[in-house]
């Protein structure tokens, strides 16, 4: 069974708020790589601490920064 997916809203984010990756992995201390991977939605599993430290970049809740898409 099929229960959907999660999304980041990185992307939408960035956008918003006119900031670059690159700007957000050097004042997170993220490796790009591994944010360019959230940024696509391509990940297994979240680590918290990426989204607490994300929630307090961008001044948004979790449910602002997570998206559940149903299939």
């Amino acid at each position: 069974m099929n229960y959907g997916h999660l999304e980041l809203r990185i992307e939408e984010l960035l956008r918003e708020k006119g900031v670059s990756k690159n700007a957000v992995c050097k004042e997170l201390d993220i490796p790009r790589s591994n944010f360019n991977r959230y940024c696509r939605n391509e990940f297994q599993r979240l680590d918290a601490n990426l989204i607490c430290k994300l929630c307090d970049y961008f001044a948004c809740e979790a449910g602002d920064l997570i998206r559940y898409v149903k299939e």
